[in-house]
């Protein structure tokens, strides 16, 4: 268990803009910062970073917090693995109040995965540096192909001894379990039971999560048998599904960012290669076939994208539509031919850096340019297959979602395909129609067919909540609990406690809102004033959704808004007295509402006399509480 004191030097140092800006591109509005979920596909920013209140509220998925909460959300780390990412981040050392358990005893299934493979890449790594064998095979094939001694390090480069048993049986001797080791498919399970090594004289590649925990590997064989695979790759496991992950992306999103570009490669040298030439906006696929799960993550960071191909002519054409969905997600994609038998790794090492990046320069083309030069050379002179090319084409162009962007590219194949720009547009409107009528939209319209289709706004419904007057006493706890009361009649004591005390005959029907109460008068009664630091970085997640969701707001008003529009708005603190009778008023005015509800509902199901007139008591004296309290409210807000 992390110590208090540790805990508070972790709150002390996190600066949330600048943690979650590691996952989620942020741009300042006002005083906040905004970007793109990274928890709901979006193509408008509802993702709200407060550096105030030292909260993020996420308004497409509801979610929101601490930067702690971030990472449990976005990582699926428990509350002790936040901290100490956030420690490692800030170089805090880490107390706990009893000996770690990292030797094969964590509390969850998915550390301990986690921990595993974490293990065997500092295993691999170390069987790489410092043994005969490694040194031999493994380190000579990295230096041949030219990586440095901090590229081998920054990137964790290992090799798997040549043995059957080598790792598994060091890891069974250190203590760490079969389970885990055959689940993250470090070891294989034999007919009778037992394991053995996967990678077995192999050079590894380990994999990074998003937070730079090894999660997976890939295993190169540097044997010449055309029997065995030349990659051997981690399989699924509860810490790694492949289409949700990019190789280098740890080390690339940083580069990402500042250069607002992502240079999208196949292999894992490739990253490499051209990582350590200084471009390092880089990561790659892994060999498998672009998800949309990593277009998103790409998307995290730039809506740019340069694809880099190694000249394979049947490759390219292979992979042409399944970058569709690219530009489905709203990104700009330009794609990058190498000449023939050069890939990103033989050129770079081949021509450095700067010739690298002039080659770029020169030979990136647009991806819809690209494709359809590609294809109509394929086409040839061929009247049918050059038809097919043209609603090949239109159907990637359909898929963009920005209008004007999509009108542009159909100007520019218009030209290079030689068919007229009204035909292009009356085919892309057909194809939108028809996909329009498939998705089941409603309310969508014929275009003319020279002008392009726009999507129609989404219209949400948000449903009243029972529950707002409790709500607001915790938003009014949260805001001003610690502000000291100088009202008439009312002085040296705080909001909070006054609250709270004012609130004793309420019963609060939220579950949340209620444990909040008890949790704020249980503090109050310790003699401590909790803010809503308190309750942003609480344990219960509940609690911190509750907290996070009353004080976060999705619009902020502008600080010119007065001199353009000369319209002045109500500020509730100009007024406190009103604003806090107010709520705990109206609250009870609610609560008095439905016992009337509830004695009239009993006064019609109840035939006899003598509990009619005890009912008919009940329900008066309510009524006499209830035009009390309204008229109480009157004069509290007018005055």
């Amino acid at each position: 268990m992390i110590t208090k004191p540790t805990i508070d030097r972790i709150m002390e140092a996190t600066d949330i803009v600048e943690v979650i800006g590691e996952f989620v591109q942020l741009k300042k509005r006002g005083a906040n910062y905004v970007g793109l979920s990274p928890f709901a596909n979006e193509r408008t920013p509802s993702f709200t970073v407060s550096p105030a209140k030292g909260i993020f509220k996420d308004f497409s998925s509801g979610k929101g917090g601490s930067a702690i909460t971030f990472l449990m959300e976005l990582e699926k780390f428990t509350y002790p693995e936040a901290l100490k990412w956030l420690a490692k981040k800030y170089g805090i050392e880490v107390e706990e109040t009893i000996e770690s358990t990292e030797n094969r005893e964590e509390e969850n299934r998915r550390e301990s995965l986690m921990i595993v493979s974490g293990y065997a890449a500092k295993f691999f790594h170390e069987s790489l540096l410092d043994t005969d064998e490694g040194q031999s095979i493994g380190l000579s094939y990295f230096k041949e192909r030219g990586f440095s001694n901090e590229t081998i390090k920054k990137f964790e480069l290992g090799y798997s001894p040549d043995q059957w048993e080598a790792f598994t049986g060091q890891a069974l001797k250190d203590g760490y379990q079969e389970e885990f080791l055959a689940e993250t498919g470090l070891s294989v399970k034999r007919d009778n039971g037992s394991l053995y090594d996967r990678y077995r004289g192999r050079v590894m590649f380990p994999i990074h999560s998003f937070t730079g925990r090894v999660i997976a590997f890939g295993g190169r064989t540097l044997k010449s048998d055309k029997n065995v695979p030349k990659y051997v790759n981690s399989p699924e496991s509860e810490i790694y599904h492949k289409s949700n992950v990019l190789y280098g992306l740890f080390f690339a999103k940083k580069a990402i960012r500042e250069e607002d570009n992502c240079y999208l490669v196949e292999g894992y040298a490739d990253v490499l290669s051209v990582h350590q030439a200084g471009i390092e906006n880089v990561v790659a696929s892994s060999g498998t076939s672009l998800t949309v799960e990593q277009i998103r993550l790409i998307s995290r960071f730039t809506k740019n994208i340069t694809i880099l191909y190694d000249g394979d002519a049947a490759g390219i054409k292979a992979s042409l539509r399944g970058l569709d969905m690219i530009l489905q997600e709203g990104l700009n994609v330009k794609v990058v031919l190498f000449p023939d038998g050069h890939d990103p790794d033989s050129f770079v090492r081949n021509f450095g850096t700067n010739g690298f990046k002039k080659h770029i320069d020169e030979n990136k083309k647009d991806f819809i340019l690209f494709k359809t030069d590609i294809l109509l050379k394929e086409a040839g002179n061929d009247p049918i297959k050059k038809a097919e090319v043209i609603r090949e084409i239109v159907e990637s162009i359909a898929k963009i979602p920005d209008s004007i962007k999509a009108s542009v590219f159909i100007k520019e194949c218009s030209y290079q395909l030689q068919i007229d720009e009204r035909a292009l547009l009356s085919e892309l409107n057909k194809m939108r129609s028809a996909k329009a009528k498939k998705d089941g939209q409603q309310g969508f319209r014929t275009a003319p067919a020279d002008e392009p289709q726009f999507d129609e706004p989404e219209v949400r419904i948000e449903r009243a909540d029972e529950f707002t007057q409790e709500k607001e006493i915790i938003r009014l706890l949260l805001l001003y609990g610690n502000k000291v009361i100088d009202w008439d009649g009312i002085a040296n004591t705080y909001i909070g406690p006054f609250m709270i005390a004012e609130l004793s005959d309420v019963e609060f029907e939220n579950t949340t809102c209620k444990v909040f109460v008890e949790i704020y008068r249980r503090e109050v009664e310790n003699g401590v004033l909790p803010d809503e630091q308190y309750f942003i970085h609480y344990a219960d997640k509940e609690i911190v959704d509750l907290a996070v969701n009353q004080i976060a707001t999705k619009y902020t008003l502008s600080e010119n808004w007065y001199e353009m529009h000369k319209i002045l708005v109500n500020d509730e603190q100009v007024n406190m007295k009103a604003t806090i009778l107010g709520a705990i008023f109206h609250l009870k005015k609610q609560k008095v509402g439905k016992i009337l509800e509830g004695l009239r509902k009993e006064l019609q199901n109840t035939s006899a006399e003598a509990d009619q007139e005890i009912l008919l008591n009940q329900y008066m004296h309510m009524k006499k509480v209830e035009k009390t309290i309204s008229d109480y409210l009157g004069s509290v807000i007018l005055k």
